[in-house]
């Protein structure tokens, strides 16, 4: 059955608060992803999604209570909130930051509209704005149940399923005296739109807020004023605790908790955090490091501890659990110590109204009674804790019916994953909820991070649950013969997905441009296709293609997860841990795939450090000739198998069978870069400079004029220029081909940025180095911390090009925090080219000379590694050591004709 063949299943959402708009997401992405027709329609009175009662205010006073890098809407990507972030004007936004709610809500909103377009074809949705007031569900024919819903403007919505992302139950005011419900002073919902106007107006009168948790303290932030005293009151009397200004990792608990009676829970949670702070010096990571587990021990603990937890714990939980935010709590903190905030531990006993229309509060406090003159009193209470109890008709109704049942201690209701559930524990209809709703069964579940794994579960399950009437709306069956990739194995793909995946790889194998867009193709076309997703990310990654990376990696694993055979599960988590692990991990995920696979081609120039993608980063460099000589059999002589070897081959000095494979492959292949990329190192090495520059050049205006990589090649070509010490030619290739606005980026850094220097180097480049406008095209975090050794040589080089000695000694301390490439040789370079600029000729000499040995470490090729003998060159003649330096220049002849070394080596000998 096809995706236009299905009937389009409807999907309504109760709710387009964070629940709600967190399960839309869901929904649209995996419908799209499972090409399932899907109608979704949101009902909620509010003219925005996203932002409920907690991200609708628009004021800057009023933080997230968590960081901003717990706060994704995916739980596989958990920095895309702080992507956003950055990408909306928040450039220097920080995973650790706590933030203004209403960018929270617009990030919700807008990550919603972006899941519903990316789904149009797919997906229809709707938005009502309109409160549904009641429910009934309605078996059809063959037994289908349908729900109906019941809006309050009278109207009524069929769906098949239904979402209750109500948020907490709202709650009636039944604890307060009649004279106080009765009285206009009464604010019974402080985030009510306008509730607190009049008492911002009415600045000369002190507030009386009925509560002290989070809701108190956001409310006493609105309602700060000079002239004013705001008295916060609660049975305990205490605000939250405050986050840490620098926050500590979270510390798991060393005893195992499962199973144990509240008693002995409670004794090793003390223990728990009596070690944290012994060890940490702060109790915060070991609450953190319970969260994990909260619902699985709350779970298993029997209905009289939770309610003994309720009555004796609760508070002491909620105060630490449920923290504020340092600016807040710096702000709540001067209104205490400047007596502008009180607590009072009691709970209000009676109001009296005065003429002024003043009340007049009685506290029934702990330390005796309390009498305050307040001109208004807030419900800060927060939700109904019990359900039967809500004032939401929407619940009353389900209750009423039997559709909804409260669990045993009447916090929440009954459910199965979400789905709710009778007494009896059978289905209660197609209703599904989450968030606040199943606070008695996981106690914690109002918190972005619970709720956003329990959008994906009831997703899932929405878009797996059969109808009576239609088959399984899963993932569409592909019968007969699957498409092929250019290896021939099977895609889990329709053929025009297919078709485009193809073309991208065989854009990726020419090391020819387009690829990034034949992907994107392919996952418009098939959004459920994971190798698609992954190629995405590989060429973000390695590439720096305009790619969210981590999106495109945690769209793949979920793909792969849902459709995809073992194959294609194994490249996904090559991708992933090239992405996300250590280079050894990485390396030997890729190693495992390619004895598997050895006829993967993307995944073999995955392996190769030619010049598309790293290759494996083994220290010997041996480990890519291994792989290419391991899948000869399997690639069979194919012409970019022969590329691959022919570079493999003159990187081991093979020069004369290195240019007879790189002839062959563009013999099969003129397009292929690879091997004029091998071409280009064998006559480089070999002295041929002038026939070099002719074939790059050919090359470069013909078959090669689309290539990614244009200015390494122009690189290649103008290496010869400067052997031939042809000047002017070398200055025109700079400016037509890799000036900052003919390149930028990565690419600038390793191939513009150490031309010039060269250039420098070689004496044949006067005046002003521009060396300063590539470094601006290269983004600061690859400037300061490069993620891998070949990066930081490069840029080694440009700072020391630039004269920036403070760059030299920044990027020398984050080397040596790096890997052992970085930190063997990298943080030697920096210290060498820091005595070059300092003209301590004999100290940078001796340094680069140790480094030499070990620079096969950095990755690359041996042209590109030279750059750092050509500095030693300059050092050793500078130094007055130009015995070594002859010696150096005769051994490099003797290997390599070069007019240019020549000519060196003439003048040291007169």
């Amino acid at each position: 059955m096809s995706s236009t063949d299905q009937e389009k299943v409807t999907v309504a959402v109760v709710g387009a608060g964070a629940a709600g708009a967190l399960t839309g997401v869901q929904l649209c992405d995996m419908a799209a992803r499972r090409r399932i027709p899907l109608e979704l329609v949101m009902t909620d009175p509010a003219p925005g999604a996203g932002r409920g009662t907690a991200y609708a205010t628009a004021d800057p006073r009023l933080r997230l209570n968590v960081p901003a890098g717990n706060m994704s809407c995916y739980p596989d990507d958990p920095d895309h909130f702080v992507r956003w972030l950055r990408a909306h004007g928040m450039a220097d936004a920080r995973r650790t930051d706590f933030l203004e709610r209403h960018r929270f809500g617009s990030y919700v909103d807008d990550t919603l509209s972006r899941a519903a377009t990316a789904a149009q074809d797919i997906v229809t949705v709707r938005r009502l704005h309109v409160r549904v007031t009641g429910c009934r569900c309605a078996t059809e024919g063959a037994g289908h149940e349908r729900v109906l819903l019941e809006l309050a403007d009278g109207g009524t919505l069929n769906a098949d399923r239904v979402v209750l992302a109500t948020g907490p139950f709202r709650r009636t005011p039944a604890w307060a005296p009649p004279e106080l419900r009765a009285s206009d002073r009464f604010i019974t919902d402080p985030w009510a739109p306008g509730a607190l106007d009049a008492c911002r107006a009415d600045d000369g009168r002190d507030i009386v807020l009925v509560g002290t948790g989070l809701t108190a303290v956001d409310t006493a932030l609105l309602l700060e004023h000079p002239h004013r005293t705001v008295h916060a009151v609660s049975h305990h009397g205490r605000l939250p605790r405050a986050h840490a200004v620098t926050a500590l990792p979270a510390v798991t608990c060393a005893t195992e908790l499962h199973g144990l009676p509240l008693a002995s829970l409670r004794t090793e949670i003390r223990r728990h955090v009596s070690r944290t702070v012994r060890t940490h010096g702060d109790w915060r990571p070991a609450l953190d490091g319970l969260r994990p587990v909260t619902a699985g021990l709350w779970a298993s603990l029997s209905a009289e501890d939770r309610a003994e937890f309720l009555d004796r714990d609760r508070s002491w939980w909620n105060i630490h659990r449920h923290r504020m935010p340092p600016d807040t709590a710096e702000a709540v903190g001067r209104m205490v110590r400047t007596q502008r905030m009180r607590t009072h531990a009691g709970r209000i006993e009676a109001v009296e109204r005065l003429a002024d229309g003043s009340l007049t509060v009685r506290i029934d406090g702990r330390d005796g009674p309390v009498t305050l003159t307040a001109g208004w009193v807030v419900d800060c209470t927060g939700p109904e804790p019990r359900l039967e109890e809500a004032a939401d008709p929407l619940w009353r109704s389900l209750v009423g019916a039997g559709l909804a049942v409260p669990d045993p201690l009447g916090m929440g209701v009954r459910t199965a994953d979400g789905r709710l559930r009778a007494a009896d524990g059978r289905t209660a209809g197609p209703l599904w909820t989450l968030g606040a709703p199943r606070r008695g069964e996981l106690w914690e579940t109002t918190a972005i991070p619970e709720i956003r794994q329990q959008a994906v579960t009831i997703a899932h399950s929405l878009l797996t649950h059969p109808a009576a009437d239609a088959p399984a709306r899963t993932a569409p069956v592909r019968r007969g013969r699957r498409p092929l990739d250019s290896s021939g194995s099977p895609l889990s793909t329709h053929f025009a997905a297919a078709a485009a995946y193809r073309m991208g790889v065989d854009l990726v194998l020419k090391v020819q441009g387009g690829a990034e867009d034949a992907f994107r193709q392919a996952v418009a076309l098939d959004p459920g296709f994971a190798l698609a997703h992954a190629a995405q990310a590989l060429l973000g990654h390695e590439g720096a293609a305009d790619v969210d990376v981590p999106r495109a990696l945690a769209d793949a694993r979920r793909c792969a997860r849902e459709r995809a055979d073992e194959h294609e599960r194994s490249f996904v988590d090559v991708v992933g841990r090239r992405v996300l692990s250590t280079p050894d991990e990485g390396d030997a995920a890729l190693l495992r795939h390619l004895d598997r696979y050895p006829n993967d081609e993307l995944a073999l120039a995955m392996a190769v450090p030619t010049i598309a993608f790293s290759g494996l980063r083994d220290l010997d460099g041996e480990m890519a000739l291994g792989v290419v000589e391991r899948t000869a059999g399997a690639q069979r002589g194919k012409w970019f198998h022969t590329s691959l070897l022919a570079f493999m081959r003159q990187e081991t000095g093979h020069y004369d069978e290195a240019g007879e494979l790189a002839g062959a492959a563009l013999a099969a292949e003129p397009g292929s870069g690879h091997a004029m990329h091998a071409l280009a190192h064998v006559n480089y090495e070999c002295g041929h400079h002038e026939t070099g520059q002719a074939q790059l050049d050919r090359w470069l205006a013909g078959q090669g004029r689309d290539s990614t990589h244009r200015a390494h090649f122009s690189w290649h070509a103008a290496l010869h220029q400067l052997a031939v010490e042809d000047i002017n030619g070398v200055r025109r290739r700079w400016a037509e081909q890799m000036s900052p606005r003919k390149v930028r980026g990565i690419r600038a850094l390793v191939d513009s940025a150490s031309l010039l220097w060269r250039a420098r180097l070689a004496g044949s480049w006067r005046g002003p180095l521009p060396i300063g406008d590539v470094l601006e095209t290269v983004p600061v975090e690859v400037r300061e911390q490069p993620a891998n050794a070949f990066i930081a040589l490069h840029v080694a080089v440009a700072l020391t090009a630039v004269h920036d000695a403070a760059g030299l000694r920044r990027l020398r301390a984050h080397a040596l925090g790096a890997d052992r490439a970085q930190r063997e040789v990298i943080a030697a370079l920096c210290e060498a080219f820091e005595h070059l600029l300092e003209e301590r000729w004999e100290d940078a000499s001796r340094r680069l000379e140790n480094v030499l040995p070990r620079l096969r470490w950095v990755g690359g090729s041996a042209a590109q590694r030279e750059i750092v003998e050509e500095a030693l060159l300059y050092a050793l003649v500078s130094a007055g050591r130009c015995d070594t330096a002859r010696a150096r220049l005769e051994a490099r002849l003797d290997r390599r004709p070069s007019p240019h070394d020549q000519r060196r080596l003439t003048a040291l000998a007169s």
